[in-house]
């Protein structure tokens, strides 16, 4: 896919430069992000160059707006700027960049007629974060072991439990989230693009937000998610890409098969051992003997209480967890 170019252009040039560089590093979304601090150079550049998407200050007249080559145009509006027609898109600037570019990208897959959003990449791997044991501390290690390696690579974290408060965790009011990605992936409307409109980050962490509510999870089959995942894998910049799974029953197996490494948290009480080995079992006499290779159990320290929910996830970095899980990916 040949490069695709988003222009900026604010009356702050500060503002655009900062915009453009934040993106650019992030390297979120299929399109090169170039800022531009004055008109007459937008112009030229456009004239050579093909530019897919225009962020432009809303105050900027409409005569010199149509003398800029640009497929679709999106204003940037400080809140009170009126737009001339109701066919305009606009979005209000003075939000992170992370908000302005779910906006952009949902614009983009709701008005796109090319649809050709593959990104060729090498895949990423795929880390799942699975037991039959409870209160194992899996989402604590998932979040803690996404949050060192998004420090080095570009992470992806999914969360397919029915209710994993990660909203109230992390203190941030999501619009959408797998709920969203699985119905576009059920239409067949499902690419890095759309993708990209549903990322959020936590710190270097990126993540689509759980499903909205329990039943969600139930329109989706356990090898559609292993589909989906897949296809996130090899069409996307994600470097790593790790699954913390819920109850998926027999079927998580399905989902287990396309993860390169599989971590167990185990407790070492009669009920919990007893269900690791009823699930080798089932790994046994369901063909998946090959799996337990994969499968590295895991005993997690249990860590002293911190205090306030708001800053959970912080301190997991630096309590016993956090320790654990350093040494853990040195290895």
């Amino acid at each position: 896919m040949a490069d695709r170019v988003m222009a900026v252009y604010d009356a702050d040039p500060l503002y655009a430069e900062r915009f453009a560089d934040f993106v650019n590093k992030r390297g979120q979304i299929p399109f090169s992000i170039i800022a531009f601090t004055e008109l007459e150079k937008l112009k030229s550049y456009g004239e050579v160059h093909m530019i897919e998407l225009l962020l432009i200050h809303g105050k900027v007249s409409r005569e010199e707006i149509a003398g800029i080559r640009a497929l679709q145009v999106i204003f940037l509006t400080e809140g009170k700027d009126v737009l001339y027609e109701e066919s305009e898109k606009s979005i209000y600037k003075f939000q992170s960049a992370e908000a302005i570019i779910r906006e952009v990208m949902e614009y983009f897959c709701s008005s796109a007629q090319d649809k050709d959003t593959t990104i060729i990449s090498k895949k990423g791997r795929v880390i799942g974060v699975y037991s039959p044991v409870n209160r194992c501390l899996k989402t604590s290690f998932s979040l803690t072991m996404g949050q060192l390696l998004s420090r080095d690579l570009k992470v992806l974290y999914l969360n397919f439990e029915d209710c994993s408060g990660l909203g109230k965790l992390i203190g941030e009011e999501h619009k959408q989230g797998l709920s969203d990605l699985f119905y576009y992936y059920s239409q067949e409307n499902y690419n890095w693009v759309r993708l990209a409109s549903l990322i959020y980050t936590w710190g270097e962490l990126d993540y689509v937000p759980p499903v909205r509510y329990p039943e969600d999870l139930e329109q989706i089959t356990a090898l559609e998610v292993s589909e989906l995942v897949g296809h996130i894998a090899k069409e996307s910049t994600y470097e790593a890409i790790i699954l913390d799974l819920g109850q998926f029953g027999k079927g998580a197996v399905q989902v287990l098969e396309i993860c390169d490494v599989v971590y167990m948290p185990i407790i070492e009480d009669c009920v919990s051992e007893a269900k690791v080995e009823e699930f080798e079992t089932y790994l046994s006499v369901s063909g998946h003997e090959s799996m337990k290779s994969r499968i590295q159990k895991i005993k997690l320290p249990y860590h002293h209480s911190f205090g306030k929910s708001t800053s959970y996830l912080e301190q997991l970095l630096w309590g016993e967890l956090g320790d654990y899980t350093r040494q853990l990916l040195r290895k």
